[in-house]
Parts: structure tokens; sequence; C-alpha cells
């Protein structure tokens, strides 16, 4: 397994150099967060290979700033825009490939949207959106996202079964610990269709610090991912207010790395 960082612990740093900072840690492989339209242009990427080729680093997966409209561009009751919302993704596997990412991170449908879709309907259209993505080399992941429809161990299962092919995921263990489901239990839900794994520790008084700096079993989670097969990779991922110094950042890398080798 690798380890790696994504670019949204330093948000609202902008992207460059943000990139640039976590580089200069000493960072060589990223989950990339973009945050506006402009980002995903070629001259925009541009700067951005630019800077990882200096560095010598990877993108290895991206993470599309329209997640929170998800549940309005992709899977409402209007197919119109579905279609629609279909073609902006390709942008987001263009970037994805471009940059020599194979993985892109879909949050979903939220349980609390006016339009309640039926599962078959979400697996439909998530296989729709998936074949796209292999047109460009690249695997959509569906996250488990706490108050998403994913965030469910049932639903993790049926995708499973009715998109076999398809199904891929990624784990959260902060977004799981939030919806009460152990990331351990999560992880063998998603089984051998885990493909990728944002990481973090938690506390009794903050859901979300950096791994090391809470009380997360690590050595258990991980002797479960293990299990699965799982060859993918690790990102740190949690918010700016989560840690003081962005040092920090690679003390955590540094925490990781005993688990992450087999």
């Amino acid at each position: 397994m690798k380890i790696g960082v994504s670019t949204g612990c330093l948000y609202p740093m902008l992207t460059e150099d943000g990139i640039r900072t976590l580089c200069e840690l000493g960072f060589d492989r990223f989950e990339i967060f973009f945050n506006t339209f402009s980002e995903l242009e070629n001259d925009y990427l541009d700067q951005l290979k630019s800077i990882l080729h200096r560095f010598h680093a990877k993108v290895t997966s991206i993470h599309p700033f329209t997640s929170s409209y998800e549940s309005f561009l992709l899977f409402s009751a209007y197919e119109r825009r579905f279609i629609d919302g279909v073609r902006l993704y390709e942008k987001y596997y263009r970037t994805a490939h471009y940059l020599g990412a194979d993985k892109v991170v879909l949050h979903g449908l939220r349980k609390d949207f006016s339009y309640s879709m039926k599962n078959d309907e979400y697996f439909r259209r998530f296989d729709i959106l998936q074949k796209c993505a292999g047109d460009y080399g690249v695997t959509l992941l569906q996250e488990n996202v706490n108050q998403f429809v994913a965030n469910d161990q049932v639903f993790i299962r049926q995708m499973k079964e009715a998109i076999p092919d398809s199904s891929a995921f990624v784990c959260d263990t902060k977004q799981s610990n939030l919806g009460g489901i152990r990331p351990a239990d999560m992880v063998r839900t998603m089984g051998s269709r885990l493909r990728h794994i944002h990481i973090s520790d938690f506390t009794f008084e903050n859901k979300c610090v950096l791994p090391g700096k809470g009380i997360f079993d690590f050595e258990d989670f991980f002797s479960v991912v293990k299990e699965t097969g799982f060859d993918g990779d690790v990102i740190i991922e949690v918010y700016r207010f989560s840690f003081d110094k962005i040092g920090e950042l690679k003390q955590a890398y540094d925490f990781l790395k005993p688990f992450c080798e087999w």
C-alpha cells in the first residue's frame, strides 16, 4: 500500500500552492481536491503537472468540488439533467487521465434529498457513470459519506450484487465513524471491491484528527484491510482545523507507515 495525502487538508489554500507545500514537506502521492471549474482547464492542469514533475510526485485520485451537488445533478427525477451531469463528470475523468490519476471519488445521493430514488435506479446510473469513466482509464469510486445513502452496509452489499463489475468503493474512516459504523466492518462489506481509503483519527471530543492523535484502532482496521487483499492507496484526509502546524501531516505519514508495509 502507498500512503498519500489530500490537498483538501490545506483548504482553502489554493490547490497549486497546496500541492507545492505538501511536496516540499516530503509527500509524493496525492488526491487532488479540485475547487472550481477553471482548475479543470488544460492551462491550469499544465501548471500542476509542472509542479508534480519537479518533485517526482504522482496523483492517484481526484475529488470533484461538485460532490455536494451530486444529488441534484446525477440522482434527481429529471433524466435530462443526469445526462448533462454525465457529460460534466466526463471533465473530471479527462482531468484524472491527464494528470495520470486512475480514480475519481463520488459522494452520490443524500438521504434527505427531496427525491427518494430506488436503489436499482441509482445502480443503473452509477453503472453509466462508471462506463464513461472507463473510457478514460479511470475508475469511479463510491464513497461511504455520512448522511448519504452509501454509508449503509446493506446498500453497499446490494450495489455489489446489482453491478458486480462496475461497483468500486472508497472507505472513509471518518465518515464511517460519524455514521455509527465500525470502519473495519465497512471494509469487510466492501470486500474485494475496495479500491481506495481515506484515513483519519478521532477522539471523544473531536471526530476528525490526524492519524496518531486519537483513539482509533489502526491495528484492527488494517488487519481487516489486509484480509480483503487491498493494495491501493491510503490517503490522509482531514480538515484544516484538525491540526495546528502543517508539519504534523508528515508526522501522520510516519505514524501510518508501519501499518501499511506488507
